[in-house]
This record gives C-alpha cells, structure tokens and sequence, in this order.
C-alpha cells in the first residue's frame, strides 16, 4: 500500500483526491497548509504528494515542495502539483521546485489518478536506490 499525502488549504479539494485515489487502496493522509506538509512528510515519509502550490502561511506549495526534495527522507517522492493557477510564474515554480506532473484545477479525477499510478509505478522501495 503507497502512501500519498494530500495538501490544499480547501476541504473539499482533499476530500475529493481523497475519494479519488482511496478506491485504489492507497493511504491517504491530508495537510492543509505546506508547515503541515512537511511535518507530516518527514514523519511518513509518502511515496507522493500532491500539492497545491497557494496556500495562506508562510510556508506555500512551491517552498515545501523545494525543502522536500532536499531532504534525503523524501527527496526520492513524487510530488504532483494541482493548483488553480496557469500564468508563466506558477509553471516555472514547479519546475525549479522539480515537480513530476501538473495539474490546473478544475481537474479530471480520473486523469489524476492515471498519472498517481504512472507515478507510483516508478518508485522504488525506501532504501533500495
């Protein structure tokens, strides 16, 4: 079973990749800001995250994402970008923050879970890389 952690400061975002992605078995945990985020990722250690990048605190998508993939307890997790904005700015801010895949809300569950899967499939198991 992979765990994925959710992030988006709104409810019903969760909830729905939650519903989403828990059909396929998955763990499922939820953050709704990116200090919550990387708590809980350095404590789990998810296989991926998906995660918006606006978000109210001082820590938003694209700095949690960056302080993720520099620590080597979660460098090696997938991070899927779902977000409400498509300007040049927000793109190359996944980008840098070295994103696998992008998402523009409003999405398409299925379309996210077909990339989560892609995704999933190419990790490997903690400690083996």
């Amino acid at each position: 079973m992979k765990k994925i952690l959710v992030v988006d400061d709104r409810r019903e975002v969760r909830n729905l990749v939650e519903k989403t992605l828990g059909r396929c078995g998955h763990r499922i945990l939820q953050a709704e800001s990116g200090q919550e985020a990387l708590a809980i990722a350095l404590d789990q250690e998810p296989d991926l995250i998906i995660m918006d990048l606006m978000m109210p605190g001082a820590i938003d998508g694209t700095e949690a994402i960056r302080i993720l993939k520099s620590d080597s307890r979660t460098s090696i997790c997938k991070v899927v970008i779902l977000t409400g904005r498509e300007d040049a700015q927000t793109i190359q801010a996944s980008m840098i923050a070295q994103a696998d895949a992008w998402f523009l809300k409003p999405f398409s569950p299925l379309e996210l879970l077909q990339k989560v899967e892609e995704l999933l499939a190419q990790t490997f198991p903690r400690g083996s890389t």
